[in-house]
């Protein structure tokens, strides 16, 4: 049996020693899971709410505790916890406590009075089960605690994995949601690396729900296609931001400096291209650097960035600034690493080839690029395999909303940056090699339950007109309907040509005929004034 030490990206002291979830654990605890899930399923929209609803105060309570906990597992600073962590979730959970139960409502469907007379039909939503959510370190409990809230309201139970540089973090939220009122073994949490993460999946969760990055992403997909089970996936970004000479230039400069180094840059949806038209991009890059200059890097109150978590993106980082300037590019310094803290750079005279604008950083380094025209920022900010999100910024509302809907994205923004991806009731998610599917929003728990279709027949009859025995009469008197419901021409028309279809389905009209008659006539006299 294995163990993993946790320490605090701040300075390196140590948050607690775990032991690694064997196959028996996980196979247990999916068993407990699934048995709990059960009873929960059952269950209204309402009543998990009800029991869902104390978590908003549990959090309130202990604010100060819950941040300063994260911090250290993160290597956040206070405010970024506060806002990045905690205030998104309250946000879903309130959002899902007034809107779950009619999103999740069964919704009555209309059925055709000719095909489907004394016949109603309807969708309902069921949960998948035990849904697995592999959460990343980055945003360790709200990247966690968002999709187990969604996964609860729909009727799920869950079965976290946190990632390995931030194990404190299935701790400490399993700890939060055993004060609610839940079946035991609803939500439980897994310790270990990327073998237990395979592990997890080979023990066949009902939904994987994935974040993280594009290699592992391919390989969930592809161990879950054996079984076959459902995932969602969201691997990262390399958002571009779009301004525009006649953007408010204050704004814009404020807006990418938060954009690319909140969270020292380790956000799926940071500003990684920066895109500046040429009228104003020398002052844009003068006043960027400026700005960079005062960001105060730590780990205290009134620091702006906190640490970065692993040495592997330090790495990575410094070899993506070598290979900008390698190939022409200026930068506002040299990198300067401390321990894990990284003070914030900014490269520009980039061209598309460079690693810096091809490849996720995610980092606090910022590539900044000029541009001609409105073609042209589209060009640029599609110049990418990845599409999460994106910004575009310009006084010409028309304009940036124009440029906005033909970038390759999931989301955008304008004049604005990363917010817009907390708004409770939107729905989150990548195009191309960002993944697919949506969490937030109404899509959030249409995304982890699943629709059923049902329809239930009031008929008498002993047969119905498309059951056994075929005859050549049969199939002509089907072809008549037809004629009838889609044909060319005026109802009257229709009705006269067909005139024998509709005496052989007479008594298959357990309906008021007049009435159906009077819909059908204007449900085409509509289609033909539009």
């Amino acid at each position: 049996m294995t163990s993993c030490v946790s320490t605090s990206p701040f300075n390196g002291r140590v948050l607690g020693e775990f032991t690694v979830s064997s196959q028996d654990e996980i196979d247990q605890k999916m068993a407990c899971c699934r048995e709990a899930a059960k009873s929960w399923a059952n269950l209204s929209v309402k009543e998990r709410g009800q029991r869902l609803a104390r978590f908003r105060d549990i959090l309130v309570a202990d604010m100060d505790g819950l941040c300063e906990s994260i911090a250290q597992i993160s290597g956040k600073v206070p405010t970024e916890v506060l806002l990045g962590e905690v205030l998104p979730v309250l946000g879903l959970l309130d959002y899902y406590l007034q809107h779950a139960s009619t999103i999740l409502a069964q919704k009555a469907i209309p059925t055709s009075v000719f095909q489907f007379p004394a016949a109603r039909a309807m969708i309902y939503r069921q949960p998948f089960g035990v849904v697995a959510i592999i959460s990343p370190w980055n945003y360790p409990f709200q990247l966690s605690v968002s999709p187990i809230l969604t996964a609860l309201f729909a009727g799920n139970g869950v079965i976290l994995k946190p990632s390995e540089w931030s194990l404190p973090i299935g701790k400490l939220i399993i700890g939060l949601f055993e004060q609610l009122n839940l079946p035991q073994g609803l939500v439980v949490s897994l310790v270990g690396g990327r073998e237990v993460g395979k592990q997890l999946i080979a023990a066949v969760p009902d939904y994987v729900f994935f974040t993280g990055g594009l290699a592992a992403g391919r390989a969930v997909m592809q161990q879950a296609a054996v079984h076959p089970i459902p995932v969602l996936l969201e691997l990262g970004g390399k958002d571009a931001m779009v301004v525009f000479a006649d953007a408010d230039i204050a704004r814009a400069v404020e807006g990418a400096l938060y954009g690319a180094f909140s969270n020292s840059g380790q956000v799926c949806v940071s500003v990684e291209r920066l895109y500046v038209q040429r009228e104003c991009y020398d002052e844009f890059v003068t006043k960027l650097c400026e700005r960079v200059k005062q960001l105060n890097v730590g780990c205290g109150a009134d620091s702006d960035i906190g640490a970065m978590v692993t040495a592997a993106q330090i790495t990575l980082m410094q070899a993506h600034y070598k290979d900008a300037i390698a190939k022409g590019a200026k930068s506002s310094g040299p990198i300067h690493v401390d321990g894990h803290y990284v003070k914030p750079m900014v490269i520009w005279d980039v061209h598309s080839q460079m690693r810096v604008m091809r490849e996720e950083c995610f980092s606090p380094l910022v590539a900044v690029m000029p541009f001609t025209d409105e073609q042209e920022a589209v060009q640029l900010g599609n110049d990418c395999d990845l599409g999460l999100n994106a910004s575009v910024w310009s006084k010409d509302f028309d304009k940036a909303e124009r440029v906005a809907r033909q970038l390759h994205v999931g989301c955008w923004v304008v004049n604005d940056v990363l917010k817009n991806v907390g708004h409770p009731a939107l729905p989150f998610g990548g195009v191309k090699k960002s993944g697919f599917g949506r969490y937030h929003g109404a899509e959030g728990l249409l995304s982890l339950s699943y629709s059923v279709a049902g329809m239930v027949s009031h008929s008498h009859l002993s047969s119905e007109p498309n059951w056994f025995p075929y005859t050549v009469e049969r199939f002509n008197a089907f072809k008549g309907y037809i004629d009838f419901v889609y044909g060319q021409g005026a109802i009257w028309q229709r009705a006269r040509r067909n005139q024998n279809a509709l005496k052989t389905f007479r008594a298959y009209s357990q309906f008021n005929l007049a009435q159906s008659w009077c819909n059908l006539k204007c449900r085409f006299t509509s289609k033909r004034k539009g």
